[in-house]
């Protein structure tokens, strides 16, 4: 189950087995199929309950049109490794942009290893066939259907099994299990809003953790609420968190000034960024930006895309080359670019922060040297801002104090530069923890191998 449940991926994604020679014998399959049929009756009558909210909204959101034969299992089969096969599964965006060092260091390092990327949502898969796809396979990652899972294992047969921060489902673990596919959980971190849901299906959901081989969480407070939950201490590690290894720390940005040129901003004034807004704070951010100074919003959604333009009335649109004019309000309404308009900023605010969202990821910004304000509700990204928030490298503001914060670090260039150096001093700091993964996965990989 997701640590984070959404209308796309709730029912996510059980039996044969890879004919490589390190592969042990196959696990007895035990109570799968009575367990496998219980569990697949579950999402059937869930779904049936739900269709009446769940259509509508993938009908309002175009979710309907994705690919229904992927997410089945179906789709053509990975021809025979020739070393081992890791498969690993990031459910979004943030995720998916998470693993760019361990999916690096897993090509180029030796031993030789082969590397599959599966992702759940739309904007994960697109943004993982961007960074992967001329490397690796990318993969739509299946319903938790027995039979969905069980075609897709066939067609993949990884011989590793990463899962990325927590995305465990029972029918997928379980064939894992059967398959003796090891199972590990990286870069593992548990909210704690995900850890009282949990919580309350303890007795359902402990089996499916003690299936987990290894789990290498973020840091100590998480390490307890995986054992909580089930885990085996023994099998707990802390690694840190691998999304400090992938903001990269530069002062330049490929893409940046082509962005602001044919968006027509102005780089002589003062530019605002705020980056994976929520449609609740559009229009607070168009009112609590001093005037005279320009901003950027880059919703952190598509379907929120025209939402946001028409709080912000004249507007430059990314996706229309002929959009540009006279203006000082502007919105990105395109993927994958975020990171370029951030080079652009002078000040950066993180959305998700203001509502009841819990947040977004403020690295990024932050190993860019830009004085970063986020919101009071960060509760997904605590240990981060806690990090930041300790070196005095970030600004915590509010709805009511937000225009009064912008005004002053727009006004004084002391405070932003401040607030920048602190900032990246943590980014560089933190790092470290995908070296840290990968001795993990190697471990469970010399483990398979047979004496």
């Amino acid at each position: 189950m997701s640590s984070t449940l959404s209308t796309e991926r709730w029912i996510q994604a059980g039996s044969s087995i890879a004919s490589r020679p390190w592969l042990p014998p196959k696990a007895p399959a035990g109570e799968w199929p009575l367990m496998g049929a219980i569990v697949d009756a579950a999402y059937l009558v869930g779904l049936l309950a739900s269709s009446p909210v769940l259509v509508p909204r993938m009908l309002r959101r175009g979710k309907h049109r994705i690919d229904w034969k992927a997410r089945l299992g179906r789709g053509e089969s990975l021809p025979q490794a020739a070393a081992p096969r890791i498969l690993i599964h990031g459910v979004s965006v943030g995720e998916i942009n998470a693993i760019r060092q361990l999916v690096d260091r897993l090509l180029t390092d030796t031993p030789a290893r082969e590397v599959v990327v599966a992702s759940t949502t739309t904007t994960g898969l697109a943004r993982a066939r961007t960074l992967y796809s001329e490397r690796c396979s990318v993969v739509q990652y299946p319903l938790d259907f027995s039979s969905s899972v069980s075609r897709f294992l066939d067609r993949i047969q990884p011989d590793l099994f990463a899962s990325v921060e927590l995305e465990l489902w029972p029918n997928f673990t379980r064939a894992c299990v059967r398959r003796g596919i090891p199972q590990i959980v990286v870069n593992g971190r548990l909210s704690e809003r995900s850890f009282r849901g949990y919580r309350r299906v303890r007795p359902l959901i402990r089996p499916m953790f003690k299936r987990v081989d290894q789990v290498g969480v973020q840091d100590d407070v998480y390490a307890d609420r995986f054992r909580q939950l089930g885990a085996d201490s023994d099998s707990i590690v802390i690694t840190g968190t691998m999304k400090w290894d992938t903001a990269r720390v530069e002062d330049d940005v490929s893409g940046s000034s082509e962005l602001a040129e044919s968006m027509g901003i102005d780089r002589s004034r003062p530019l605002i960024v705020a980056g994976s807004t929520a449609p609740d704070e559009h229009l607070l951010l168009h009112q609590a930006t001093p005037k005279g100074v320009q901003l950027l919003c880059a919703p952190r959604r598509p379907e929120w895309f025209d939402q946001a333009a028409h709080i912000l009335k004249g507007c430059a649109r990314r996706s229309r080359s002929d959009s540009r004019s006279a203006t000082d309000r502007y919105l990105l309404d395109t993927m994958g670019e975020l990171r370029a308009a951030y080079a652009l900023a002078d000040v950066v605010v993180v959305g998700r922060s203001f509502g009841e969202l819990h947040g977004s990821d403020m690295m990024e910004p932050a190993a860019l040297g830009k004085p970063v304000v986020v919101g009071p509700a960060t509760g997904d990204f605590q240990l981060t801002v806690d990090a930041l928030s300790q070196a005095g490298g970030i600004l915590v503001s509010s709805q009511e104090r937000l225009a009064e914060d912008l005004a002053t670090l727009i006004s004084r260039a002391d405070l932003r530069s401040d607030l920048s150096k602190r900032a990246r001093e943590v980014v560089i700091a933190q790092q470290g923890a995908t070296s840290r993964t990968l001795e993990i996965i190697s471990r469970q990989l010399e483990g398979r191998k047979t004496p």
